[in-house]
């Protein structure tokens, strides 16, 4: 609870009330083309606001751009995939399960090497959307409906930059060099412990003292779903001690060690179960093996490690 759970929900209650305060309206139109950049875009920015903060930037202009069409549930599907699970991969901010690892001692920047692994999956994602969009869903559309789309546009319009964007960027250079398992760049001070959190709530009321309330209130933020997520992950976090000590008792007599086993079983999990104590569960039974002191990150074999990462954040997407 105290090095796992509380840094944890704090970056999630962090990245989720700032990016509260941005916000992005308008009503372009509903071409594949377009909704399948809005999707290519929230991969992005899924590592850089998390892929809650970033499905809450962009899903209402998604809504607004295709509220005109009929035919447009796969959208939806297709921007959870991308934009909420897969797209995040990049960065430990971007998913859950990455930042559990950052707390265990993977490197901030280890998961950057994942980024043909993000292209080919979030590309192919894309490329799927937007060829059933233009060959199936959008020539289904009444021409009435069409017609209303292409009258009722107006641009984008982003509000809430100031104070907002800088503030997510002190979010990432706060994880980035308060860690107080790590000294300070160029310094042999440690952080003090709690100084990485403690910025980032700094962050937090900064955000809410100095952005616009209306931009708050045009976007219905509340703190329902942040509230919601922290309850289920206190019991997820201590339902899962126990398989944790047995796994990093027992884990290599389950005969778990070729790469593949570990993605496969962890995305399976994962699809099932939450991919945070999955990506964790597997941690430790990676680490558990050991292995040449060279090939390690955090204890763990780094082909084990890239298996783990993206089995866990790739398959998280097949259940809620």
């Amino acid at each position: 609870i105290l090095f796992e759970f509380i840094p944890f929900i704090v970056l999630l209650a962090t990245l989720y009330t700032i990016s509260g305060g941005l916000r992005i309206e308008g009503d372009l139109p509903a071409h594949p083309s377009t909704n399948s950049a809005f999707m290519a875009i929230g991969a992005i920015l899924a590592n850089l606001i998390g892929t809650t903060g970033a499905a809450m930037v962009l899903i209402r202009p998604l809504l607004e751009t295709n509220r005109e069409r009929k035919h447009t549930s796969h959208t939806i599907v297709f921007f959870i995939f991308v934009v909420c699970n897969c797209g995040g991969c990049l960065l430990p901010l971007g998913d859950p399960p990455l930042f559990l690892g950052y707390l265990l001692g993977v490197p901030f920047l280890w998961t950057l090497r994942l980024w043909p692994q993000w292209l080919f999956v979030n590309g192919m994602l894309v490329l799927v959307y937007y060829l059933w969009d233009r060959l199936w869903s959008y020539p289904r559309e009444q021409p009435k409906d069409i017609r209303l789309d292409e009258a009722r546009v107006h641009r984008l319009r982003l509000a809430g930059v100031w104070p907002n964007v800088p503030l997510l960027v002190g979010v990432i250079l706060a994880i980035m060099f308060l860690d107080p398992g790590k000294a300070f760049p160029g310094t042999e001070w440690h952080p003090w412990i709690y100084l990485r959190e403690v910025a980032q709530l700094g962050l937090v009321a900064l955000s809410l003292l100095l952005g616009r309330p209306a931009t708050r209130r045009q976007n219905h933020f509340n703190y329902h779903a942040i509230l919601e997520v922290a309850a289920l992950f206190v019991g997820i976090f201590l339902c899962m001690q126990a398989p944790l000590q047995i796994l990093h008792v027992r884990g290599p007599a389950l005969g778990l060690a070729a790469p593949a086993q570990f993605f496969w079983f962890t995305g399976g999990l994962s699809s099932v179960l939450d991919n945070a104590p999955t990506y964790l569960t597997f941690f430790e039974m990676a680490r558990s093996l050991g292995g040449p002191s060279q090939g390690l990150v955090a204890g763990v074999s780094d082909s084990l490690l890239v298996a783990i990462s993206l089995g866990a954040v790739f398959m998280g997407a097949m259940t809620y």
